[in-house]
C-alpha cells in the first residue's frame, strides 16, 4: 500500500483576556509579526498567494515544513501541518501548532491576557471554524461518482468516534447578503456570497457529538464561504502532483485527543484507498448525508440510526463496520499505519455498541461529556446553565497548564501516542520522507542569507536573484534528493540578493 501524503489546518479560536489588547483580530496580527519579525520562525509570503483570503504579510511558511497564517475568513490564526505520511508524524505536527502558539504569546504577550482554544465553535456569537484534512487522492475518473459518495457517507457515520462534542446546538436561519454587507468593514464580507445565513441558539439539544454539524449545508461544494459542506474536493497547489488531487475534508473539527485525531485521519486513508482501489460499492450511501450528519450528532440514545439510498436503515455502528471489513479483508497486513488503525477501528465500534463511557479515555466527545455531567451532578444545575459553555470552551484551551483536556492527560486519563520531546522536535523540523523537509531546509537557508524576493508554495519555491531566478519543483510526494537540495541552497550565494521591491512584485504577479 503507497505511502499517502496528508495533513490538517487547524483554525484555533483566540479569546482576548485583557481588553487593553484590543479586538482577537489585532491580537492575531501581533502574534502573527512577533513569529516572523521578532522570533523569525519562518519565512513571511511577499506575495499574496489569495486577494481575499491570504494577502502578502498575511503568514507564511515555518522551519518544521508548516504554514501560519491569519485566515481572512473570521481572521482565525491557522496552522498547517507540513506533509506527512505517518500518524504519528501527523499527530506531533498537530500539537507542534498548539506548541507554537504558546510560545509566541509567552514571549509576546501573557497567557493571562490571551488564551487560544483548539474549537471549533463560538456558542454565543454563532460562529464555526474547523479542523480541516487534506489526503493526496488518485481515483480513476470512471469510479469517481461513486468513490466520492461513499466517501461522504463513511465521513457522516464517522462522527460516532471523531466527534469533538459540545454543549447545545445551533438553528440555521435565513439572512439577506445587504444585512451581511452592512456589518462588514472589509470587502470580503460582500464576495462570494451566494447564500446567507443567520444563527440561534437552539435550546432542545442538552449535548451533542458534533461541535460543525448543525452548520453543514452540503454533501460536496465548490465554494465554501456560507457553503459548507462535507468535503471540498479541489486540485491545486498543496498536493498538485501528478495523478493526484487534493481531498479536502470541511467538515472536520478539532479533536484535543492523540487518539482520535489519529484514528479518524488513519480510517479515511484507509477508505481512500478502497475507493483508489474500485473496492467501494452503493451499499454504503447514504439518504440524506447531511441530515443524517444531524440526525447521529443530536440522538442521545446512541443508537445512531440513520437511512440508507436504498431503502434501508442501519447504526452507524454498523454502518463503519461494511468499510472495516472491506479494510480487514484487502488492507490487513499492507504495513505501515493500516493494521493499528484496523484494530483500534475495530476495538473502538466494538466499545461504542457496548458502551460509549469505555471510551473516556479516548475519544474527546466521550471524555467531555462525562466531566460536565459529574460538574452537572455535583452543582445540582441544569445542561441549560451558561457555565457549561465556559467549561466546553476550557476543554480545548491549548495552554497545559489550564486546560481542562490536559488535567486529564496530565492524570494519565487520556491515552497518549506521542511524547512532549516530540512535539518539541516536530516545532523545529520536518517530517522525514516527504517534500516537507526540502521546503523546511531551504526556508531555514533562504533566512540566514537574508534574501527577500522569493516565493514559496507547496509545491515549488522560487528565487529571484540580481543574476537569475532560481526554481525548485516539489512535485513529487517524497520532495527532490538530498544533493538537489543542497545545490538549489547553494545557488542561493550564487545569484545574490536583489532587494528592488517594484521590480520583484512585476516578477510574481
Amino acid at each position: 500500500m503507497r505511502e499517502r501524503l496528508m495533513g490538517l489546518e487547524v483554525e484555533y479560536g483566540c479569546l482576548v483576556r485583557d481588553a487593553s489588547l484590543g479586538r482577537p483580530e489585532q491580537v492575531v496580527e501581533l502574534l502573527k509579526d512577533y513569529a516572523f519579525n521578532d522570533l523569525q520562525i519562518g519565512l513571511v509570503d511577499r506575495h499574496a498567494r489569495d486577494f481575499a483570503f491570504e494577502p502578502a504579510q498575511a503568514g507564511g511558511f515555518l522551519t518544521n515544513g508548516g504554514r501560519l497564517y491569519i485566515d481572512a475568513v473570521g481572521d482565525h490564526l491557522e496552522y498547517a501541518t507540513p506533509e506527512v505520511t505517518r500518524l504519528d508524524d501527523l499527530v506531533a505536527h498537530d500539537r507542534a501548532g498548539q506548541r507554537t502558539l504558546l510560545r509566541l504569546v509567552d514571549g509576546a504577550l501573557s497567557r493571562d491576557a490571551v488564551s487560544f482554544h483548539n474549537n471549533s465553535i463560538d456558542h454565543f456569537g454563532g460562529h464555526t471554524f474547523g479542523c480541516h484534512e487534506n489526503y493526496a487522492v488518485s481515483i480513476p475518473s470512471d469510479s469517481l461518482r461513486v468513490a466520492l459518495t461513499s466517501v461522504v457517507s463513511f465521513l457522516v457515520s464517522r462522527l460516532i468516534y471523531a466527534g469533538a462534542g459540545r454543549v447545545g446546538g445551533h438553528r440555521l436561519t435565513r439572512g439577506s447578503p445587504r444585512d451581511l454587507a452592512r456589518q462588514g468593514h472589509r470587502v470580503l464580507d460582500t464576495l462570494w456570497v451566494g447564500d446567507v445565513y443567520g444563527v440561534e441558539a437552539d435550546p432542545g439539544v442538552r449535548y451533542q457529538l458534533s461541535q460543525r454539524a448543525d452548520h453543514i449545508r452540503h454533501a460536496m461544494s465548490g465554494r465554501v464561504r456560507f457553503n459548507r459542506a462535507i468535503i471540498n474536493p479541489k486540485s491545486d497547489t498543496f498536493c498538485d502532483l501528478t495523478g493526484e488531487w487534493r481531498l479536502h475534508v470541511l467538515f472536520g473539527e478539532s479533536n484535543m485527543s492523540q487518539y482520535a485525531t489519529a484514528l479518524k485521519v488513519g480510517t479515511t486513508g484507509l477508505v481512500l484507498t478502497l475507493a483508489e482501489l474500485g473496492l467501494l460499492s452503493d451499499d454504503t450511501w447514504l439518504a440524506r448525508p447531511v441530515a443524517s450528519l444531524r440526525r447521529i450528532s443530536r440522538d442521545e440514545s446512541h443508537r445512531w440510526i440513520v437511512a440508507l439510498a436504498d431503502g434501508g436503515s442501519i447504526s452507524a455502528v454498523d454502518h463503519q463496520r461494511r468499510y472495516l471489513e472491506l479494510a480487514q479483508r484487502y488492507l490487513a497486513g499492507c504495513g505501515g499505519d493500516a493494521d493499528w488503525v484496523i484494530g483500534e477501528w475495530s476495538r473502538v465500534l466494538d466499545d461504542l455498541e457496548g458502551d460509549p463511557r469505555r471510551l473516556v479515555d479516548r475519544l474527546d466527545w466521550v471524555a467531555k461529556e462525562e466531566l460536565l455531567r459529574l460538574y452537572v451532578d455535583e452543582e445540582g444545575i441544569s445542561w441549560q446553565d451558561e457555565v457549561l459553555h465556559s467549561l466546553d470552551l476550557e476543554y480545548h484551551n491549548i495552554d497545559p497548564r489550564s486546560g481542562l483536556f490536559y488535567s486529564l492527560e496530565e492524570l494519565g486519563r487520556a491515552e497518549r501516542l506521542v511524547s512532549d520531546d516530540r512535539i518539541e522536535c516536530a516545532m523545529r523540523s520536518p517530517p522525514e520522507g516527504t517534500r516537507a523537509r526540502a521546503r523546511a531546509q531551504v526556508v531555514r537557508a533562504i533566512l540566514e542569507r537574508g534574501h527577500r524576493n522569493y516565493a514559496i508554495d507547496w509545491d515549488s519555491i522560487r528565487i529571484l536573484g540580481e543574476k537569475e531566478m532560481l526554481q525548485l519543483d516539489l512535485d513529487t510526494p517524497e520532495g527532490p534528493p538530498p544533493e538537489v537540495i543542497d545545490r538549489f541552497c547553494q545557488g542561493l550565494d550564487r545569484v545574490g540578493r536583489f532587494d528592488d521591491p517594484d521590480e520583484a512584485l512585476l516578477w510574481i504577479v
